[in-house]
């Protein structure tokens, strides 16, 4: 596999060359189709790997690099939905030791997926936009839709 650019600039997987055209597939959509060989050009040095995951939200993809599990995640879940939150607050929440939540908050504040806050005078922490934008998409779609709460009662 590797990466082309076609005529107009954009970037695709090369999937298959054949002698007068190639398949390629979009890594935003997943969809293939046919390109004549004389509208691509080979993108040196890029990894078709890195392509590929280009399709994938950044938000998303930052994210997934922080999870290392679903004790991870659901901590970042938490984050996202109660925070801002005391750390006090997450300790109990939470079903880890405080070294290990520590070392997990640390990864998703080097990922930027939280902040330090203040909360009710206590260190604490809020997700930042791009945590609360990749849990969103994680999660099919708006963080308000089908949580079974109905806000208008």
């Amino acid at each position: 596999m590797q990466t082309v650019r076609d005529g107009d600039g954009e970037t695709y997987l090369l999937v298959k060359r054949s002698a007068e055209s190639s398949r390629v597939r979009d890594p935003a959509t997943g969809a293939e189709r046919y390109v004549d060989n004389d509208q691509l050009s080979v993108v040196d040095g890029e990894s078709p790997l890195a392509t590929a995951a280009s399709g994938v939200p950044e938000p998303v993809r930052r994210t997934l690099g922080a999870v290392r599990d679903d004790r991870s995640l659901g901590l970042l879940a938490v984050v996202v939905d109660e925070g801002p939150i005391a750390a006090i607050d997450l300790l109990d929440a939470a079903d880890m030791c405080e070294s290990d939540l520590h070392g997990t908050i640390t990864e998703f504040r080097a990922a930027g997926l939280v902040d330090e806050a203040e909360v009710a005078g206590r260190r604490g922490y809020e997700a930042t936009p791009v945590a609360v934008e990749a849990l969103e998409a994680l999660r099919g779609g708006s963080a308000d839709e089908g949580d079974g709460v109905d806000e208008g009662d």
